[in-house]
């Protein structure tokens, strides 16, 4: 009976076999090469498992954010009812012009607290990311590219452009 203790020694002191001990060198190499592997293994599916979090929690708050889009579309015709409404009323303080008034602001002071705002480019530089030109014309001392006139009224949610404003522009010459 031939016993192999842990130091590579048999019972009697004899050395293990060069091969042998090769060999278990070997299959530990392997053993710590599979370890590595796996370690690696599990930090890139942590990262990933984090990514998909982090994907998830920004693609939630854009949700949450742009969930009523639909809603303020369809109340911006209302908002440039009333805006009309006040320019066509003119100047005269009347009654009807202050509840018209009054119901405009608190329309948008509604709007405003979901994210909407005004974009009212009247006298601002042409901006084609944010107003559509409907025209040019002809300003005597204003720069060219400058918005004479705004037809309607442009709109952003939380940033992102609802509608343009439609505007005029003084003329290059």
């Amino acid at each position: 009976m031939h016993n192999e203790t842990p130091a590579g020694r048999d019972e009697w002191g004899d050395a293990a076999p060069v091969h042998e001990i090769e060999a278990l060198l070997g299959e530990i190499d392997q053993l710590r090469a599979t370890v590595v592997g796996l370690k690696d293994e599990a930090l890139r599916e942590r990262a990933e498992l984090d990514n998909q979090r982090k994907r998830l929690v920004r693609d939630v708050d854009t949700a949450r954010k742009f969930a009523n889009e639909r809603l303020l579309s369809d109340l911006l015709p209302v908002l440039d009812s009333l805006d009309a409404g006040l320019k066509a009323g003119g100047e005269d303080a009347s009654a009807l012009r202050a509840g018209l008034d009054l119901t405009l602001k608190q329309l948008l002071k509604v709007a405003g607290d979901n994210g909407l705002t005004v974009i009212d480019p009247q006298g601002e530089a042409f901006d084609p990311d944010r107003h559509q030109a409907i025209s040019q014309s002809e300003a005597d001392g204003v720069a060219p590219g400058t918005v004479t006139q705004v037809f309607q009224k442009g709109y952003l949610l939380n940033g992102r452009l609802l509608r343009p404003a439609l505007v005029v522009v003084a003329r290059h010459d």
